[in-house]
């Protein structure tokens, strides 16, 4: 082991005992993010080159004078040394730059007679930043560097230097296991990360209060470092996860033949451990966790033997990929993730090189222990995933769509799923409980502890059973929403929702109503409401125009960054319009359809709501009926698909060729159009001239009434 070097006035000492309680110094600069004015190729001589501990890499700049490379550190530091060693195209004149923001620069060394080689230079300064700027060259070529050292100790209050892997075991035997970080015990009190890891050190703070030890991740790169270090400066570990085709369970791409795909797999395997040697020695890396759901996943691809064989052979690679991360770090253990214990079985068969199995289960959690026993596994386990019951597994409401759980159900769901890992002591190592996310949108509602940065119900409960502090300030609680509705509002048309809220602080508090149309056109926006918040606390709501299921969310805050948030689903449906709909069957045409997608003219005038016309993607686009003979009509109803018109004429003629406009439309949202128009002719047509999206225009149906 090397003797331990130490900070000392601005240079570095010998360590002589423990008792001298000066920073240790440490190589900061390895594999953090760097930059160049220039390179002379950017797959042969990178920035990053320089920087990746790599001899046989260097990074190399343009053949010109005053270029610089420089490396970002992730925060300040004490420096005490850099150490260059120069290609042949070595500097004979350069400076050694630090700064704070990246922005302001301050020359901590100069250097006028450089000879190459391998140089030493000592610091006395602080940054976050370090640069070469070279000035003279030798020779005709750029500035090329073998590597670019930066050595430095935590800044006075500042981030703090990585000591080095921690050693991470699964000990014990048969029933009585437990995971232990440098010798001590350790339960995962985790959570899954959701935002950007440029974010973590802002929401580090948050996430170390709620007395989470642990943060999972399901892939593993370049932009991963920021947030090890993040984790690392609050004593938070990270389980650092990789992506395998079929990931994600249903619904995801990328079907891969496990049984003849070795390019995959060879390209795969080399990425994988190509990262754990990168972050093998970072004091925040808790394990590795090789795939995600692609046992159940692969069910999207393969079916009957075949998908046995290719369930059996992915499990076999994922022992692979364990065998090659034990070959290159043996501190930290390995598992792999699936969304079913009857995932399991197979893990059994084909992956005895696991430390440990791993599930994602939610409304099911606390089955997990029976399930563990009945299969008689001989290794145990940690909850990957977990939290409420999901959109797949509650039952369908009185619309159809899934019933999401109340805010206080949720929360409830977080504390029984963490009794019942618990109570399977020796076995359960613990869990990354579902999730740490930060969007509000509609499975952010569902899931997301943090939503916009706000503190719900189940962020307290997740505290609460992890031991985190506790907030002087918690959520308004939403204990029931009537949305006054026996059946379908037409659309535009209002209705009114009574809420019960209380608040445990008595705070003022502020209603922000949202609508979402996930289960009309998949979009997982939240758009503001129409509404307006009445005397009686009470809130009017204006129904969304375009017609199908929507969610009504309303969101409560307090003003102290808590807030609760209810749903309920309500239906949208066509105004009623008196009279014949005398263009229902009758012979339709159109400029353009989408005849391969069954999107016909006459589709718009068959009466079915569950086809429509759709044109092909530009303006000026029609569509006519042949009324048969000229007919008087009153009114017009279009029922627009999500490709709608902002601006439209409807027109008449006797004769199909001469059209004469009776309505024009500008600033059109979609939805259904009720139009109160009188004509007179045997043809009606619809002129489309301005799209709102940038396919076409598509009617579901185009009524003319009498």
């Amino acid at each position: 082991m090397l003797t331990a070097l130490f900070c000392a006035a601005g240079a570095w000492a010998v360590a002589l005992a423990p008792a001298q309680a000066q920073e240790a110094e440490a190589l900061l600069s390895h594999q953090r993010p760097a930059s160049a004015s220039s390179v002379e190729s950017a797959d042969y001589t990178p920035a990053s080159a320089a920087f990746d501990g790599d001899p046989g890499t260097r990074w190399s700049s343009q053949f010109s004078d005053d270029q610089w490379i420089q490396v970002d550190l992730g925060g300040q530091f004490d420096l005490t040394r850099v150490e260059l060693v120069w290609e042949a195209a070595y500097a004979t004149a350069y400076e050694i730059q630090v700064s704070a923001d990246g922005t302001s620069w301050t020359t901590a060394y100069a250097e006028s007679s450089g000879g190459g080689g391998s140089e030493s230079i000592t610091l006395d300064a602080t940054g976050r930043y370090v640069r070469m700027q070279g000035l003279d060259r030798v020779g005709g070529y750029g500035y090329s560097l073998w590597s670019f050292d930066v050595y430095g100790c935590a800044a006075g209050g500042g981030s703090e230097v990585p000591d080095g892997p921690a050693e991470v075991e699964v000990i014990g035997s048969q029933g009585n296991w437990q995971l232990t970080v440098d010798d001590e015990p350790f339960t995962i009190k985790g959570l899954t990360w959701g935002p950007s890891p440029a974010e973590a050190a802002a929401l580090m703070p948050e996430v170390a209060a709620m007395g989470v030890n642990t943060l999972r991740t399901w892939g593993t790169d370049a932009s991963s470092l920021p947030l090890l270090d993040a984790a690392a400066a609050h004593d938070v570990r990270v389980m650092l996860g990789f992506w395998l085709l079929p990931g994600g369970g249903p619904g995801s791409g990328g079907c891969i033949d496990y049984t003849t795909d070795t390019t995959y797999k060879n390209q795969a395997l080399s990425d994988i451990t190509g990262w754990v040697e990168v972050y093998r020695d970072h004091p925040a890396v808790l394990m590795w966790n090789v795939g995600n759901e692609s046992v159940l996943g692969l069910q999207n691809c393969y079916s009957g033997a075949v998908l046995e064989a290719q369930r059996n052979a992915y499990t076999a690679f994922v022992n692979d990929v364990a065998v090659a991360i034990h070959a290159i770090d043996a501190d930290h253990p390995v598992t792999s993730t699936d969304a079913w214990t009857g995932a399991w079985p197979y893990y059994e068969a084909n992956s005895p090189d696991l430390d440990l199995l791993a599930v994602n289960s939610y409304g099911d959690i606390c089955g997990v222990e029976e399930a563990w026993e009945a299969g008689g596994y001989d290794r145990p386990y940690v909850v990957t995933e977990t939290g409420p019951a999901g959109e797949w597994e509650v039952p369908d409401d009185a619309n159809g769509v899934p019933d999401e759980p109340s805010d206080v159900d949720k929360a409830a769901a977080y504390t029984e799923a963490w009794d019942c890992i618990t109570g399977h002591e020796g076995v359960a190592l613990g869990a990354t409980m579902f999730h740490f996310g930060t969007e509000g949108d509609f499975g952010g509602v569902w899931f997301n502890l943090y939503p916009g940065g706000n503190r719900r119900l189940s962020f307290y409960a997740v505290a609460e059973a992890y031991g985190g502090t506790a907030q002087a300030n918690t959520p308004p609680v939403i204990s029931g929403m009537d949305l006054g509705l026996d059946g379908p509002v037409v659309g535009g048309e209002e209705f009114t929702v009574d809420l019960d809220v209380a608040d445990p602080d008595g705070d003022t508090l502020e209603y922000i109503p949202m609508v979402n149309s996930a289960y009309v056109n998949g979009s997982w926006d939240m758009l503001l409401a129409d509404y307006t918040v009445n005397a009686d606390g009470t809130i009017d709501i204006r129904a969304p125009e375009i017609l199908g299921v929507w969610k009504l969310y309303v969101w409560v805050e307090d003003g102290h960054g808590n807030v609760g948030v209810e749903s309920r689903s309500f239906e949208v449906t066509l105004p009623d319009v008196e009279g014949e709909n005398i263009a229902q069957g009758r012979p339709a045409e159109a400029s353009t359809f989408q005849e391969w997608g069954g999107h016909t003219p006459a589709a718009a005038f068959d009466g079915d709501l569950a086809t429509r016309w759709a044109s092909e993607w530009a303006d000026d686009q029609w569509l006519r009926v042949d009324l048969g003979s000229r007919r008087d009509f009153d009114a017009v109803q279009l029922v627009w698909e999500t490709a709608y018109a902002t601006g439209y004429q409807i027109q008449v003629s006797d004769n199909g060729a001469d059209w004469t406009t009776i309505h024009t439309a500008t600033g059109g949202n979609g939805g259904a159009d009720t139009l109160q128009v009188s004509g007179a002719g045997r043809y009606v047509r619809v002129l489309c001239t301005d799209r709102a999206t940038e396919w076409g225009f598509s009617l579901y149906e185009f009524g003319v009434y009498t």
